[in-house]
């Protein structure tokens, strides 16, 4: 971080757990967040946030790939891609929201790990 830089206190807000089916998975949100899922089961897609938190600091360092490990591609820096492999690992995925279960959502599509820390939720 430079002298000027500012922290950015992230905190999760639930975590991502897999199901037995291997398509859909929990978002267990933490009851604090209770009042934030008003109106949230009339959505039919949501935006996740999540840090992808089994990167380690080596792959974090890594700042070209080639798109989709296809090594027939030239080399991309990770800003023009969607590599995992980045400074600050957030994931986004637009999911299908198949229900709410109190501060759990299930929902289908979700490319994170069992145990992924979920960071934010947003329509659409």
């Amino acid at each position: 971080m430079t002298k000027n830089s500012t922290c950015l206190p992230i905190q999760p807000i639930g975590v991502a757990r897999t199901t037995d089916d291997g398509e859909t998975m929990f978002l267990e949100i933490d009851a604090r967040y209770a009042d934030a899922f008003l109106r949230v089961a009339e959505k039919q897609h949501l935006s996740i946030l999540y840090w992808m938190h089994e990167l380690t600091d080596q792959q974090r360092e890594i700042l070209q790939v080639h798109p989709r490990g296809d090594r027939s591609v030239p080399l991309h820096g990770v800003f023009a891609t969607r590599s995992p492999m980045r400074p600050n690992p957030i994931g986004v995925t637009r999911v299908e929201l198949l229900g709410v279960e109190g501060n759990r959502l299930l929902v289908k599509g979700l490319d994170a790990r069992d145990g992924s820390p979920i960071i934010d939720i947003k329509s659409g």
